[in-house]
């Protein structure tokens, strides 16, 4: 006869998954292509921060390294654009094809933890960055760039491709600049912090399992 305390520990006992399981991948391909830009942006939000970046900007691309370093995205981003007439249409849709990767890796954000804060320096340079994956567009830039150019790169674009990633990404973003004297310090320390409290807004939290993280059941 069977013992009832055994059974009773068999039918507590927590199913585990099987040993070769394997979290889905939250990846995703964008390809976006206009009369003025063709962009390609490839990411895996559980990568190791490799990057892949040719936009035709060094400046840009640079930055996306950041991105991907930072915020151990594996990231993959290809873009021709007019650049004989200025950086501005690639440097946008650079933005608008990440965020509309961003936003189809995370899927409908169940199980992710939301927010994300990180407070980043370089030298003189202090930058802080709050977001909220919060399925309502909305950016608060406050960068005060001293130059109009870093190298080539026109620094009136970073806020345009913040703003890009910000809408196509449905995020709630804010960054503020607590100190900074130079310009690439600045902008550098933006995009390190911004990739910081990104990895930290994407991390799967294992205590909401694959609940939405709202108190609406929706985003």
């Amino acid at each position: 006869m069977n013992d009832p305390l055994q059974i009773m520990e068999i039918i507590d006992r927590p199913s585990l998954p099987p040993a070769n399981s394997v979290q889905p991948a939250r990846a995703a391909l964008v390809k976006r292509t206009t009369l003025e830009t063709d962009v390609t942006a490839s990411l895996n939000l559980d990568g190791v921060g490799t990057c892949k970046a040719s936009t035709g900007i060094p400046f840009l691309d640079h930055m996306l390294h950041q991105i991907a370093s930072h915020g151990l995205i594996d990231l993959d981003v290809q873009a021709i654009g007019d650049l004989e007439i200025d950086d501005h249409h690639t440097n946008e849709d650079v933005g608008i094809t990440l965020g509309q990767a961003l936003a189809k890796a995370v899927g409908d954000r169940s199980g992710i933890s939301r927010f994300g804060h990180f407070i980043a320096p370089l030298d003189e340079a202090l930058i802080e960055v709050v977001l909220d994956f919060s399925g309502r567009p909305h950016l608060s830039y406050g960068l005060e760039i001293p130059n109009q150019r870093i190298g080539t790169y026109d620094t009136e674009l970073v806020k345009e491709f913040f703003s890009a990633v910000v809408n196509h990404t449905q995020m709630t973003l804010h960054i503020r600049q607590l100190q900074g004297g130079n310009s690439h310090h600045i902008v550098e320390a933006a995009f390190k912090a911004f990739a910081r409290a990104l990895r930290m807004a994407v991390e799967i939290d294992p205590r909401r399992a694959a609940r939405i993280p709202s108190s609406k059941g929706v985003l």
